[in-house]
């Protein structure tokens, strides 16, 4: 049978390899799954874990690091139970888990080992042990309970199952055993029943078992049935049976008959055996499945088999019920999770089909609701009714599937049957069976209902809707309201008749409840009217209201200027208030107006309110100009500054200055820009000097960056207030850097007096200019002159201040400025004091003074400036004598003495004190030997060089330099710049070095020659020193300098001094000549000290002569002579004679370059030689590598076998290696068996044509890349059984898999490729490439296969991949199912549109087009359907309807011309009040003629053009048309229109009715007149009583009076006079009421006043009596509250007696 066509689908769910299980832990004892939520599984390598997988998102499992023996999942919940051994018992310790909450929930420690465990509820675990079964709630604390000891028979069973009925009062556990001995392989099955109530357990033979609920006919109480399933072996016979049987009969009801059936297995699976049996509540079928994967089906009810079929060819070892879809969940050992529904499209045709069982066909579609039955059904219950067996048909249509019998007709026929005398009538048995069944639809419900209201059982109705029996709708709730209303209203909001609800809820004055509801169900009610409504008769409720408006979703549905203006036409003005501060909060520009209407309100009536209001600042678009002015007027002149835009207006308001309070003034001026606040700062001190000074001050102080620091200051300047400047810039001054804000402080400061801060300021600060400073200071001439001090002492103006004192007789002020303010300038004032001719005595008396705190540098030179350095003497002597080191001390006192002549030579060599290069520069002109011993004496090496230079004293400086040794002092003096250096030279040469003994001298003095790089000059000297007899003749290091400067500067000199010389250092003099490249110089240096190997250097690699070299190396006979003459013959490509000399020398280091230069001179004959030598004196690979790889070259293999046999350290791996590349396959044949490297040796193998030992070599080897070539080789080669056998261990990479493919396509071999992949499928390590390959190549060479693989394996294929692989093969149908495999609805919905003729069903395009989530696509599908599939197209608009703009769909189909075809979408979502649906279906109204739908479809939807459609229509031809339009015209507030066209047709209950609604006077009369001009009296008296309230009583009397109609209006004259009589009687009432409370207030109020005076007297004389109360009416408000008075929100308490006087502007002001 197809797969299509079967009653049961089996779907691959999940594998779990594909989500990292490993295979060995696919086990019974390793996985479990308790319910279609959740698998556990239990891992032990490469660590203990447990996986859990939601079967919701299966491809993300979790991983937890968890050691157990054993792992439950809660069926409902993330809760984890968890069993492990204690070690060294058989205990067990059980833990529950809640893994959300990360928490432990319980934990208990069994006494004995538990063999099996489950969930038998979500809050129960079952706990089976070898003795006994325990249940463990997880609620409270409780510890397990034992429920009943295990049978004797099951003693040694493996318990495999364990389950508890429903109710949990029975309980039967399943268990296995081997066996027969006469047919041991079919393993033996026990099953234990266990009664909970009666405490009674019963063993019977069972494999499997399961519990249900079931409804027996005749019995309301369900059942417990179980259903097992046998298989035993007695006397050679197999038995296997299915039993149903019911436990617990109830007594006196109708019980489950015992059923049971044959379980038919096939020849082949004798020995197969039931190991699960699941039960589908959903459609009451029996599902047995059996180890080796079979699968039998059958009937709860009567056990009929239904199907049998296998559904897994690997074993099944665990399921578990999918109760939402009425089927099960089996794994089995391959891993896979397979899924098994019931097919509702087939099962019900194939058991009336094939299995011809109609009874069960019918039955099963009832129960489950199934299709497939329609025709059986209808034909019985036609034989029923016929039968006049109305209770069982009426059973049937309850019960019929997919209630095909729940219709209007079927209603219609039961009531069409005649009511026998003292019988139930049909038509209620048939309602009393349905209600007994279920829920009635909304036609049963109204038909019913309306038997029920007819007969006013209100009660009935009551307890149908509260047990849900009823579907309400608008037409029920129509019916009911004539019965009760609030059980109407209930109807209707459960039918979610919005317009209904609303009316019925006005009607009750819930008002609240109206807005919630609305907003709720997304209705808009006339709000306008509400409101109105409310106004009337609770003020206080409706500014409530009217806020809950206006925090509605989306908006206040109406305009807050309109609510505001009905609040204030009733005199409101607190309740107006407030509604506006709160719809006002959000302060937007688009309610200025509304802003500035509430200050107004307030501003004229309560100005504090208004303050506040303002100062909480939470309006900013209001009419500034005119709140200005308002509050101006109301004397708030601070806010009205605020909001005053002008300057004039500003500067008119600000001089109030008594009536603002001073902070709040500056303040303000912040706010102005500068050269306004400039302005009002002027005006301010223009009307008061004096008092507003303080507040111009504090403005300047806190806004002078704004304003500007030179704007504040010219303002005071402009009023000559000093003491204004002084103020400010006090403040200031500490913030500022400008000079001339500092200048004019201390300006402004002496001006006023205040010295003391002058004298601080010129102290601390720096930043004023000092120099303007001081000529201010000394023409201010002020008494005191520290301020002068200051400035002059801290900015250098010392000889100023100094003759400023002096010359105005302040001497006393420079003693003290010398003496205590600043000893270190008295330099300075002394220079000044000889400069004014001051009195030496007076000059001399103030030095002494100061005496040590004198700077004496500075002293000397003022005095020595101008010549007065005598003066001093006595002063430096006295200072000496006290023992003063100080070096200017000293200096003066030796110019003293040189220009004196006292001996100087004797002062410059002995003082120890004086700085030579100051004293020597003083000496340079007057004595220059003197300069030189100053300069000696104190090392001044430059001073020294320039006065010998230029006073030609040579000799004095040579002898200076050597005796100096100072490097830089040499760089100096030897530098070629200089033009004395040759003179200088000669003295060294000549003199200086002569005369010296010192070799560190010599040696200085030879280095500077030689950094000074005068190489002629050096040989000049060292010839004399070294060839010529002297002490430093033997000094090897200057015969080494002699020869190398040779070297470099006269190359021919240096044989001779080779030859001559004795004492040098041969190596190093011979290194350098090499350098030189004087080889032969150098090659005698080397000979002479017998250095051999530097010799043959110098003949190899600077005479390049290897034959001298080679006959130099024949008379030495050295080992390193040889070495190297070899490797120089080597670097020739002389390798036979190298080779030779490495022989000679026995050098085996060089080993490597003789390898080499022997392989590329291909000399391998030779290279055995050598590196048999060199074998024998190191171990090394290379050389055993290159040995074996020389034998190969010379192909002596027979060699290449002994020495790999022999003891080497050759790599042999790389060696076979290059003989690979080479080609040398043999000899790398060898190597690789001798290394077992298989994959090389599997190449090689291919390489000479043995493809049978490559593969097994590959084999051994099993690597990815020796498969590959094998493969390759063997695909070549046409050998394809050995390429599939390589071919297998490849596809199981990833990784590889997709080159394999890429060569065989490319090869052409497409079926070859095809087998190999369908042979990779049953791999066990297959993953899911190989799937998705497999389906890539089905797609492109074999089409036919693809559909069935990608529906078999979906859960293992590569999507994407296979989806690309689809669109390019062009394969639609498949690649539209991929698509929805993916969750890709929106491309699969596209693909099934652009290919319909392939991929085009209609009930799969509905799935596909639901789920979508581009809006495009839906539009697109619109369009589709219109041109391809018009007949559907609502279906699919109604799939859809939740998501379209259905204005966009009315527009396509009326572009189209098709509007009438989407009718039935456009009435189902015609709720949306939607203005397109709601004009469309009213323009289709009309062309039917059908009126009734087109006033309902007016009622309910008022989103459309009502002025257009009544126009449309009001000259309609059929009249109930042009009621409509006057209903329009009505509605739309056209009351003439509506009125005028009623009376055309003499409608007049319709103009009545109108004019009665229109709440228009004339209206009303006018229509009264019309009445009796037509002589209409009835209508005349019928519109007295419609329209009451309109109609004025004397107009009533008039026209009665005048048209002879008394006795019409005499009913309507006796009602008015009621009316009017009642509210006269209110009227006095409240009148005495109030009287009385007014006498009653007045008497309190005498009493209180007595009471006051009372203790007026009672107060001391000293102390004020109390204020009298007067007894006057509150004032309208309190004009000024303290904190604690201020209103917290709204308006302020209103007076007591109506509003306070004052001028109501109109309404229209506003």
């Amino acid at each position: 049978m197809a797969a299509s066509n079967a009653p049961i689908t089996m779907k691959e769910v999940l594998t779990l390899p594909s989500v990292g299980i490993n295979q060995k832990f696919i086990t019974f004892t390793n996985v479990t799954m308790e319910s279609d939520k959740y698998i556990c599984v239990r891992e032990t390598a490469p660590q203990n874990s447990v996986v859990i997988i939601d079967m919701n998102m299966p491809m993300q499992p979790l991983r937890r690091p968890i050691t157990a023996d054993s792992a439950l999942m809660n069926p409902n919940s993330r809760i984890l139970a968890l069993k492990a051994q204690v070690q060294g018992t058989t205990q067990d310790y059980l833990q529950i888990f809640n893994i959300e909450a990360k928490a432990k929930l319980k934990s208990h420690q069994m006494p004995e080992q538990v063999v099996f465990w489950k969930w038998i509820t979500p809050k129960k675990l079952g706990l089976v042990t070898q003795n006994s079964v325990y249940h463990w709630s997880t609620e409270g604390d409780s510890e397990p309970v034992k429920m009943f000891d295990r049978a004797a028979k099951l003693e040694n069973n493996q318990i495999i199952n364990y389950k508890c009925s429903p109710n949990e009062k029975w309980l039967v556990l399943i268990g296995i055993e081997p066996g027969s001995p006469e047919r041991p392989q079919l393993v033996k099955g026990n099953m234990h029943l266990f009664s909970v109530d009666q405490q009674q357990s019963q063993v019977l033979d069972a494999h499997a078992a399961s519990f249900a609920q079931f409804k027996v006919p005749g019995n309301e109480i369900p059942s417990t049935l179980i259903s097992f399933a046998t298989k035993s072996f007695n006397a050679g016979q197999i038995t296997s049976k299915v039993h149903v049987l019911e436990l617990g009969a109830q007594l006196g009801k109708a019980s489950f008959t015992k059923k049971k059936a044959d379980l038919s297995f096939l020849p082949d699976f004798a020995d197969d055996f039931p190991v699960a049996m699941q039960i589908s509540n959903k459609f009451s079928l029996i599902y047995v499945i059996t180890k080796l994967g079979w699968l039998f089906v059958y009937d709860l009810e009567t056990a009929s088999p239904i199907y049998r079929n296998r559904i897994s060819p690997d074993p099944i070892f665990l399921t578990c019920e999918a109760s939402s879809v009425g089927g099960f969940y089996a794994i089995n050992r391959r891993g896979q999770v397979l899924l098994a529904t019931v097919n509702e499209a087939t099962i019900i045709p194939f058991i009336s089909g094939p299995l011809k069982n109609l009874e069960l066909a019918v039955n099963l579609a009832k129960r489950g609701n199934l299709p497939g039955a329609e025709d059986l059904v209808k034909e019985r219950f036609k034989d029923l009714f016929d039968q006049t067996k109305y209770k069982e048909a009426a059973e049937l249509a309850a019960e019929s599937p997919q209630g095909i019998l729940r219709t209007p007709d079927i209603v219609a026929k039961f009531q069409s049957v005649p009511v026998q005398a003292g019988q139930t009538p049909p038509l209620l048995q048939y309602f009393g069976t349905l209600l007994t069944k279920g829920k009635l639809n909304s036609y049963e419900s109204l038909e019913l209902s309306r038997l029920v209201v007819n007969q006013n059982k209100k009660n009935l109705l009551e307890n149908w809707l509260k047990e849900d029996k009823l579907e309400c709708s608008e037409e029920l709730g129509d019916l009911v309201k004539t019965l009760d209303n609030d059980l109407a209203l209930e109807i209707y909001i459960k039918a979610k008749t919005a317009p209904k609800v609303v009316a019925a809820l006005a009607e009750k004055r819930e008002f609240d409840h109206i807005l919630s509801y609305s907003e709720q169900v997304g209705y808009t009610p006339d709000y306008m009217f509400l409101l109105q409504t409310i106004l009337r008769t609770d003020p206080q409720g409706a500014e409530k209201f009217a806020v809950t408006m206006s925090q509605m979703k989306g908006g206040c549905p109406v305009d807050f200027n309109t609510i505001t203006d009905l609040f204030l036409q009733r005199n409101l003005i607190r309740e107006a208030t407030a509604f506006l501060l709160d719809v006002l909060k959000p302060d937007l520009p688009e309610h200025a107006f509304l802003q500035t209407k509430v200050l107004e309100i307030n501003l004229v009536t309560f100005p504090n309110v208004a303050e506040m209001i303002l100062a909480t600042k939470m309006f900013s678009h209001y009419d500034r100009p005119r709140v200005a002015q308002l509050c101006e007027k109301a004397g708030l002149y601070i806010q009205s500054l605020k909001h005053y835009s002008e300057l004039n207006d500003i500067k008119r308001v600000i001089v109030n200055t008594h009536a603002i309070e001073p902070q709040a003034l500056v303040d303000f001026l912040g706010t102005l820009s500068s050269d306004w606040a400039m302005e009002c700062m002027n005006e301010l001190l223009l009307a008061n000097p004096r008092g507003n000074l303080q507040i111009i001050v504090q403005a300047c102080k806190e806004y002078c960056e704004q304003l500007g620091v030179d704007a504040c200051i010219n303002l005071f300047e402009q009023f000559k207030s000093y003491e204004g400047l002084y103020f400010f810039l006090g403040s200031y001054l500490r913030m500022s850097e400008d000079p001339d804000v500092h200048f004019k402080y201390i300006e402004a400061s002496a001006k006023t007096g205040q010295l003391k801060e002058v004298e601080r300021v010129t102290r601390e600060s720096s930043f004023y200019d000092a120099e303007k400073t001081k000529n201010f200071l000394m023409e201010a001439k002020l008494p005191d002159a520290r301020p002068l001090i200051n400035v002059c002492d801290r900015f250098g103006f010392v000889p100023d201040l100094t003759h400023y004192l002096y010359i105005n007789n302040m001497q006393r002020y420079i003693e003290g400025y010398v003496q205590k303010v600043s000893p270190g300038n008295a330099p300075l004032v002394v220079g000044q004091l000889l400069d004014d001719e001051c009195p030496e005595d007076f000059i001399k008396g103030l030095i002494i003074s100061v005496r040590s705190l004198l700077p004496v540098e500075a002293l000397v030179e003022e005095c020595e400036k101008r010549n007065r350095l005598r003066l001093l003497t006595q002063f430096l002597e006295h200072l000496v004598t006290e023992g003063s080191q100080d070096v200017h001390v000293h200096n003066a006192l030796g110019k003293i003495i040189i220009d004196s002549n006292n001996n100087p030579e004797r002062f410059l060599t002995t003082n120890t004190y004086y700085d030579s290069r100051v004293v020597g520069k003083y000496c340079e002109k007057r004595d220059p030997t003197l300069a030189v011993v100053a300069y000696r004496r104190g090392q001044c090496d430059e001073e020294l060089i320039n006065v010998t230079n230029r006073n030609s004293l040579f000799k004095l400086q040579a002898r200076y330099v050597v005796e100096r040794m100072h490097g830089d002092l040499w760089d100096m003096v030897l530098d070629e710049n200089n033009e004395y250096r040759r003179q200088l030279i000669d003295q060294v040469v000549s003199t200086a070095l002569p005369e010296s003994k010192s070799p560190e001298q010599v040696s200085s003095a030879v280095k500077a020659f030689m950094t000074a790089d005068l190489p002629h000059e050096l040989i000049e000297l060292l010839e004399k020193i070294v060839l010529q007899n002297s002490d430093f003749s033997g000094n090897i290091n200057l015969q080494n300098l002699l020869i190398l400067t040779a070297v470099k500067a006269d190359p021919s000199r240096v044989m001779d001094y080779v030859n001559r010389l004795e004492n040098f250092d041969g190596p190093v003099v011979g290194e350098m000549a090499v350098e030189a490249k004087l080889f032969e110089e150098a090659f005698a240096v080397f000979k002479k000290f017998n250095l051999n190997v530097e010799a043959v250097n110098v003949l190899l690699d600077g005479l390049k002569s290897i034959e001298r070299a080679a006959e130099f190396a024949f008379r030495v006979e050295e080992d390193s002579v040889w070495s190297r003459v070899g490797k120089a013959q080597l670097k020739e490509g002389l390798v036979s004679d190298a080779v030779e000399s490495f022989i000679r020398a026995e050098d085996a280091t060089h080993f490597l370059e003789v390898i080499r230069a022997a392989e590329d001179a291909d000399v391998y004959d030779d290279l055995v030689s050598y590196l048999l030598m060199v074998r024998n004196k190191v171990k090394e690979p290379k050389v055993d590598s290159e040995l074996l790889y020389a034998y190969a070259k010379i192909h002596r293999l027979g060699e290449v076998e002994d020495f790999v046999l022999m003891p080497n350290v050759a790599n042999l791996q790389n060696v076979g290696d290059r003989l690979y590349d080479e080609a040398m396959y043999e000899a790398a044949k060898i190597l690789y068996a001798f290394v077992s490297n298989w994959g090389k040796l599997a190449v090689t193998l291919v390489k000479l044509q043995q493809f049978q030992g490559a593969v097994d070599a590959a084999r051994k080897a099993n690597g990815a890349k020796t498969w590959k070539e094998v493969c390759f080789a063997c695909v070549d080669a046409e050998e394809f059984r050995l390429a599939q056998i390589c071919g297998l261990n490849i596809i199981i990479q990833v990784d590889d898999l997709e080159e394999v493919s890429e060569f065989y396509q490319n090869k052409g071999r497409f079926n070859e490729l095809i087998t190999l992949m369908e042979s990779g499928l049953g791999l066990e390590r297959a993953h899911m490439g190989i799937f998705t390959e497999l389906g890539v190549l089905y797609a492109r060479y074999s089409h036919e296969k693809l559909m069935e693989h990608i529906k078999l394996f979906s859960t293992r294929l590569n999507t994407p991949k296979l989806i690309r692989a689809c669109d390019e093969q062009q394969h639609w149908r498949e690649l539209t199912y991929l698509y929805i495999q993916y969750d890709e609805f929106d491309n699969a919905a596209t693909t099934v549109m652009n290919h319909s003729p392939e991929a085009w069903e209609h009930m799969l395009f509905r799935e596909i087009v639901a789920k979508v989530a581009n809006v495009e696509v839906y539009y697109k599908a619109v369009h589709f359907y219109l041109e391809e599939h018009p007949d559907m197209i609502c279906d699919l608009l109604n799939v859809l309807a939740s998501r379209l703009d259905h204005t966009h769909v009315v527009d396509i189909m009326r572009k189209a011309g098709q509007l009438r075809l989407i009718k039935p979408y456009m009435v189902a979502v015609q709720s949306n009040n939607v203005t397109a649906v709601n004009e469309a279906l009213n323009e289709i109204y009309v062309e039917e003629e059908d009126y009734e739908r087109l006033r309902e479809s007016i009622d309910l939807h008022d989103s459309f053009d009502q002025i257009g459609l009544a126009q449309k229509i009001e000259k309609h031809e059929l009249i109930e048309m042009r009621r409509v339009a006057a209903y329009i015209y009505k509605k739309a507030g056209k009351w003439k229109q509506s009125i005028a066209l009623s009376k055309k047709d003499n409608l007049y209950k319709d103009c009545m009715e109108t004019a009665s609604q229109s709440g228009d006077h004339d209206l009303a009369e006018q229509l009264l007149v019309y009445f009796i001009e037509q002589g209409k009296k009835e209508c005349f008296a019928t519109c007295l009583f419609v329209c009451y309230d309109l109609i004025r009583p004397d107009v009533v009397l008039e026209l009665a009076w005048m048209n002879n109609m008394n006795d019409l209006v005499f009913p309507y004259l006796l009602q008015v006079m009621r009316e009017y009589t009642g509210k006269v009687d209110e009227i006095i009432k409240d009148k005495l009421e109030a009287q009385k409370e007014m006498k009653a207030k007045e008497q309190e109020e005498k009493e209180a006043m007595s009471q006051q005076n009372m203790y007026a007297q009672l107060l001391p004389n000293a102390l004020p009596a109390q204020p009298v109360l007067l007894a006057l009416p509150a004032p309208p408000m309190q004009l000024a509250l303290t904190p604690q008075q201020q209103p917290t929100g709204g308006m302020p308490p209103m007076p007591p007696f109506g509003m306070p006087p004052f001028a109501m502007p109109p309404m229209g002001g506003y």
